[in-house]
């Protein structure tokens, strides 16, 4: 996997992701502590809506952003958006009012959701070649979960040393040191699509996604992976807090078994994806998930609860996870023409944001009101219907939407 860093394009590129990566995770640290700075008990409030101001960014902005991308300097347009999230972030440690978190936050997200399915979309230009752009995605899939499991001991080491406030500087530091190394290398800029009008062009993403089978059934598994992840998220602390008592570094340490099953997936997946089709692939790692989630629920009914048990649960629920989620580059990959990929990463940015809109609250919801195990059921009966419509939407060799030839 470690040898398509030998092409030092593709090497500036994941070093630039890296550092915005664990820039951004000691910023999800240190937001949670603002808002508790600044609204006391009422912090979980200020979080969720501070969360539901970058989930409407991304469901919203990401196919406005997509539907321009072919019309600038990709190197410029990547490293601008990277500037304006440093920029964002350097504002955050001088609030003094909860509107102001709201402002900057939809400002940084919005330029995360212009940067993120372009900088995707580039890949596949980078790296052409099938395998290769296989185990880039692997590996892409590998930093997001490592620093699920770094950024957050990285924020408590430097704790000890600095305030939190101090947290956002090296936010700033990894967006500046993201758009320096992605200005240190040239990137393909496709030819401009023929010119079309601003509804058009903004729609085409989607119309493109939702006219492909393989992306229609991308689009349920999509809804699966967020019903099994918005679990995991949004819950784990209620299980790990209220129901086992546990302290802190026990939810870390869950959140951990969670990232440490997607991270062994995402080693296996390159030989698995040598040998098998994507579909087969994606569909064991969603039935993986839901099984998980009844099975844990099996758990909970029995009064069985255990931490053992949550975290042998949440290490098979990561494993499905990466299985559902790393081979979909793959699929956007093949689906359009290197000038509407940027379009087509940005709707599947939109749309898959757009499933966890649901799944979120939902989780919390059917949590607060309901249990646990209807949690976990529920969130388990919306997952089963993701596989239903996948297997409806993209049937066996059917990938394909008319007009395309296979890559």
């Amino acid at each position: 996997m470690l040898n398509i860093l030998s092409d030092r394009t593709y090497r500036h590129l994941f070093g630039a992701q890296l550092v915005a990566l664990l820039g951004t995770g000691l910023a999800s640290v240190a937001l949670g502590l603002l808002a508790f700075d600044l609204a006391g008990d009422s912090a979980a409030m200020v979080l969720g809506t501070v969360f539901t101001i970058k989930m409407v960014a991304y469901v919203f902005i990401a196919p406005i952003a997509g539907a321009w991308a072919d019309r600038v300097n990709r190197r410029g347009l990547l490293v601008t958006l990277d500037i304006v999230r440093a920029g964002a972030a350097l504002c955050l440690p001088f609030v003094t009012e909860v509107w102001q978190v709201y402002v900057l936050i939809f400002v940084l997200q919005s330029a995360s959701a212009g940067f993120t399915p372009t900088f995707q979309a580039t890949i596949p230009d980078v790296l052409p070649e099938e395998d290769r752009y296989t185990r880039a995605l692997s590996l892409s899939r590998l930093a997001y979960d490592l620093e699920n499991i770094v950024s957050p001991i990285l924020a408590g080491l430097l704790l000890v040393l600095v305030s939190f406030d101090t947290l956002f500087l090296g936010t700033v530091a990894g967006f500046l040191a993201s758009a320096l190394l992605v200005v240190s290398v040239a990137l393909p800029s496709p030819s401009p699509s023929a010119p079309r009008g601003a509804f058009d062009r903004t729609t085409r993403g989607v119309r493109l996604y939702l006219a492909t089978p393989r992306l229609r059934g991308l689009l349920g598994l999509s809804l699966t992976a967020a019903s099994g992840g918005a679990m995991v998220l949004i819950n784990s602390v209620v299980l790990v807090r209220g129901s086992l008592g546990l302290n802190d570094s026990a939810l870390g340490w869950t959140m951990a078994a969670y990232g440490g099953g997607s991270i062994l997936a995402t080693l296996a997946l390159p030989r698995l994806l040598d040998r098998f089709r994507d579909r087969p692939v994606m569909l064991c790692g969603a039935g993986t998930m839901i099984g998980a989630l009844v099975s844990f629920a099996g758990v909970v009914a029995l009064d069985a609860l255990t931490w053992s048990a949550l975290l042998a649960h949440w290490l098979v629920m990561g494993a499905g996870y990466s299985a559902v989620l790393t081979p979909s580059g793959r699929l956007l990959r093949r689906s359009a023409a290197s000038e509407d990929r940027p379009a087509l990463f940005a709707a599947q940015f939109a749309l898959s944001h757009a499933c966890w809109l649901v799944t979120y609250p939902l989780s919390g919801w059917l949590m607060t009101r309901f249990g646990t195990v209807a949690a976990l059921l529920g969130l388990a009966g919306l997952g089963v219907l993701g596989i239903v419509a996948a297997l409806r939407l993209w049937p066996a060799q059917k990938g394909m939407r008319p007009g395309e030839t296979r890559a």
